[in-house]
């Protein structure tokens, strides 16, 4: 019976051995649990008899909760020993916690204790704020300012010039665009374009005066700034006799060539091929001394 007692006592001291030879130790610690604000605090974590286990926990800053400003997370793992060092900072008035945290050793799950911190202001309300050293006046000169400011102002300067080298460009374009040399060659094109047709071989005479009279009339309008591209064909040769920027000759053919094509456009009038090409080169000669019709006109202008 005592022998079976001291067997007893020899199983039990070899499981007490045991647990205590193979099992982990969880510590933490936080330094300070009242904080100014930004002031750095250290929360630590150690295992202690690790045995080569693998140690699960939140990975680096990302331990505590997101009012805790992260300063520095060090990791330190050997056989062993695992230590895990916090610095951090809360900028924020008020009592926070650092909750329980799961760590996984093994298969073996620990959990440290709950940390509360609190956090204060420590500059009190009417406290006098003193500059280290007296603000001291300085002047500036021209030349001050022009180091200050010189960037502004050539950028200024450059935008001003870009700006003003766009609207020349535009108002050149459009000039150049409207001038009576290029209104003219592109009614040339215009009247090459017709003849290609062959309306007066065919004798298709109502589409040749059709098309010719509408070419002349977007040239007169261009040209001339003679709304004829909606005057009525009377009131078109009143209105240009009226204001004398057409020559007598330029329009007296318009006159002829415009009353034909309304008599042919209502089947009042056939002409014949020659009378048709006749139109077309009198219209033609009268686009080409358009230039001239147009100078006198700024001449007469300007006096």
């Amino acid at each position: 019976m005592q022998r079976f007692k001291t067997y007893r006592l020899y199983f039990f001291f070899f499981i007490l051995t045991s647990f205590l030879g193979f099992s982990q130790t969880l510590s933490s610690n936080l330094d300070k649990t009242t904080l100014a604000l930004g002031e750095v605090a250290i929360f630590k974590i150690q295992i202690l008899d690790l045995n080569g286990k693998e140690v699960q926990i939140a990975a680096r800053n990302e331990l505590l909760p997101f009012h805790f400003e992260m300063v520095n997370d060090s990791i330190a793992v050997q056989k062993e020993i695992y230590l895990r060092s916090v610095k951090f900072a809360v900028f924020q008035e008020g009592k926070f916690t650092i909750p329980e945290i799961e760590v996984k050793v093994g298969d073996k799950i620990l959990k440290t204790i709950p940390y509360e911190v609190e956090v204060i202001n420590t500059a009190k309300k009417g406290d006098q704020i003193n500059d280290i050293m007296k603000n001291k006046e300085v002047r500036l000169d021209a030349k001050d300012y022009w180091e200050l400011y010189k960037f502004y102002i050539l950028l200024a300067l450059l935008i001003i010039a870009i700006i003003v080298l766009i609207i020349g460009i535009v108002k050149y374009g459009r000039k150049r665009k409207s001038s009576p040399a290029v209104t003219t060659n592109q009614t040339l094109k215009d009247l090459e374009k017709l003849k290609k047709k062959n309306y007066i071989e065919n004798e298709n005479f109502r589409a040749f005066y059709v098309e010719l009279i509408e070419i002349s009339r977007a040239f007169i309008t261009k040209q001339y700034q003679i709304p004829a591209d909606v005057l009525l064909t009377d009131d078109l040769i009143t209105y240009m006799k009226s204001t004398n920027s057409i020559s007598q000759e330029n329009e007296k053919i318009v006159e002829d060539i415009f009353l034909r094509g309304d008599l042919v456009k209502f089947a009042k009038t056939i002409p014949n091929q020659e009378i048709m090409s006749n139109d077309f080169n009198e219209i033609r000669n009268f686009v080409k001394r358009s230039t001239k019709d147009v100078e006198a006109e700024n001449l007469r202008t300007m006096q």
